[in-house]
């Protein structure tokens, strides 16, 4: 049986380890709180961004191009994205299942390829029949999460368009968590390749709203 001292010594311990776990927890929420506020912020000039295109998509004569062509499926590449870490409940798994279920039902007659982007799904598929395609994509997609930017989110971006305009892949679609609150994320399956246009019926109104590219400074102005 423990002596007096030793008791006291266990309880010291126990406290300053209680100090060093708080810390950690309050620079984590610290974290968690900015990554939250991040996205929350962006979330509403993506929906912008789609909704330009969507305006786009209606108002053209005619729709036909590179990235709008829809071709018979026989050729599909799914973007699984994950984290690089675990302990994080079914964040991980929850991606991987889908983007599983989707290369075994929806595509089972195409030849899927997945693209991971995050080290828990390419650990997830690296042995599977699908394989992982990173000859022309940049290396260690993984290493995005180290320095989250446009420019290194843009490289693979422009490897799979170049992939989809070069006919080496009919259809891709990305599978990855939507943020709903630190407790709660809802698992997407978006058509990233062909854009996915609207379709405008007879009768049907059209937003009339007019918009200027402007290649030299990649800007969307409104009229």
């Amino acid at each position: 049986m423990a002596n007096l001292k030793e008791i006291r010594n266990r309880i010291t311990s126990i406290s300053s380890t209680m100090q060093i776990t708080s810390a950690m927890k309050m620079v984590s929420a610290a974290k968690l709180r900015k990554a939250q506020e991040a996205i929350v912020q962006m979330r509403p000039y993506s929906n912008k961004l789609q909704e330009i295109l969507s305006n786009l998509s209606a108002s053209l004569d005619s729709i036909d191009g590179v990235y709008t062509t829809e071709r018979e499926l026989k050729n599909v590449l799914l973007v699984s994205i994950t984290s690089n870490r675990g302990l994080c409940g079914g964040f991980n798994n929850n991606v991987i299942k889908a983007a599983r279920k989707l290369a075994q039902n929806e595509y089972a007659n195409c030849n899927v390829t997945i693209l991971s982007i995050g080290k828990k799904s390419h650990d997830a598929f690296k042995n599977t029949k699908w394989g992982i395609i990173g000859s022309e994509l940049p290396r260690h997609t993984e290493k995005i999460w180290d320095e989250l930017t446009f420019e290194n989110s843009s490289k693979i971006a422009t490897v799979l368009m170049e992939q989809f305009a070069n006919g080496n892949v009919d259809k891709i679609v990305f599978v990855y968590n939507q943020f709903k609150n630190a407790a709660v994320q809802l698992i997407q399956e978006e058509q990233f390749l062909p854009v996915l246009a609207q379709k405008i019926q007879k009768g049907d109104s059209v937003n009339s709203t007019d918009y200027i590219l402007s290649l030299a400074k990649n800007l969307l102005c409104k009229n």
